[in-house]
């Protein structure tokens, strides 16, 4: 046991060494930025696409002080319930053809008007295809409302007192936010991160590098200090980015890193189970990367082998994302029991549920799973790894 151990250490700080030390790793560190840049990038393309797309237009046709009635009604309802799906109010003169004007302004390209307005404040009418589309029958109805009551649905003021304690249900949507980025977050790096030794794995194999320190020490250690020389590159790799993370918020965010939502457990403790719950996880999904690339033989089986386990990812991270909000569900319990999900559902409750117990309970449990998905991954690596010949066909498996 004492020679598995220590060869399993010198292996680990071989990997370890061999990646920290590269200048592979400072493009390393930055791969994190690329995601997020082009998600950013993206994410506001859709957004401008998607507001001038699905904001309905009206027109309204009648006098300057008909529009400006609605006009204004609407800009109470958009500060009430937001600007994003309320419909946009284009003005147009009456002209003397009323039903000709009607039928132009419909099919008009630019802008699409989905329905035309008239008859003013005192006798309202509508054309339009708007036979499946209640909503904006039910947002103009509210906005003539408004305009007819004039000055006496003016908005009342009162005082608003900044300094009260924070509310319960604002603490609960907060809470909720940070369990869901950190959530994210976990999944996102653990899919990136887990494939890192398939190709330091390929490319031993491919050299015959492996099959030399397969013959100084056992196969079961190279495993785990392959696996755990890439988890701590990546833990480290971790730090940096939340570190990073931090000093962007506190430079740029006004009042730093104090104006964040405070999870459940507090900081410390949160950011210390993230770096816990993603070696978990890091493990679960890594020891089985890990198995995939001793089975195969080039970068083509490779790819074509993890495919499933990364689509088994996308699964289990939808099933965990089942508990945010709501941890103590049965959903919540089930992705949390389930060993492949339970650490992306602990630590959304991390975020959402102040007690300590399920965590210890948590961990102890992710790491009775973690010792038996490595020894099972240990020897199926140890019969695995070193056939990296041409393979037999299956019906002459019997023969063998």
């Amino acid at each position: 046991m004492t020679r598995f151990f220590r060869s399993a250490f010198v292996i680990a700080r071989r990997d370890f060494s061999a990646t920290v030390l590269s200048k592979a790793f400072i493009f390393f560190l930055l791969a994190p930025l690329f995601p997020l840049l082009f998600g950013g990038v993206f994410s506001s393309i859709s957004a401008r696409v998607a507001s001038q797309n699905h904001r309905p237009v009206v027109a309204v046709i009648g006098d300057k002080a008909d529009y400006d009635a609605l006009a204004a009604a609407r800009e109470q309802v958009a500060r009430a319930v937001g600007d994003e799906d309320l419909v946009v109010l284009v003005g147009y003169r009456p002209e003397a053809d009323l039903a000709s004007q009607q039928k132009h302004l419909l099919a008009s390209p630019s802008p699409p008007i989905r329905a035309v307005l008239s008859g003013g404040l005192a006798h309202p009418q509508l054309a339009g295809a708007l036979a499946n589309d209640g909503g904006i029958i039910g947002q103009l109805q509210l906005i003539i409302s408004n305009a007819r009551a004039g000055a006496a649905a003016r908005e009342p003021e009162f005082p608003i007192h900044e300094n009260a304690p924070p509310s319960s249900g604002a603490l609960n949507s907060q809470r909720t936010d940070t369990a869901q980025i950190a959530q994210t977050i976990l999944f996102i790096l653990t899919l990136m991160l887990s494939t890192m030794v398939l190709s330091q794995l390929i490319e031993e194999k491919s050299n015959k590098v492996i099959e030399v320190i397969a013959a100084a020490i056992p196969i079961d250690a190279m495993f785990v200090g392959k696996l755990f020389a890439m988890l701590s590159a990546s833990i480290l790799a971790l730090l940096v980015w939340m570190g990073c993370g931090a000093l962007l918020i506190q430079f740029v965010k006004h009042g730093g890193v104090a104006t964040l939502p405070i999870p459940a457990v507090g900081w410390p403790l949160f950011l210390a189970l993230s770096v816990i719950y993603f070696g978990m996880n890091y493990l679960l999904f890594g020891a089985a990367f890990l198995m995939i690339g001793a089975q195969a033989s080039t970068a083509r089986e490779v790819q074509t082998m993890s495919l499933p386990a990364t689509f088994a990812q996308v699964l289990l991270f939808g099933f965990a994302a089942g508990s945010v909000g709501n941890p103590d569900s049965l959903g919540g319990i089930a992705a949390a029991v389930f060993p492949l999900s339970s650490p992306m559902a602990m630590i959304a409750r991390a975020a959402e549920d102040p007690r300590l117990w399920p965590h210890l309970a948590g961990i102890a449990w992710q790491a009775i799973w973690i010792a038996v998905i490595l020894r099972f991954g240990a020897q199926l690596f140890r019969k695995t790894v070193l056939k990296s010949g041409p393979r037999q066909p299956w019906w002459k498996f019997g023969r063998a």
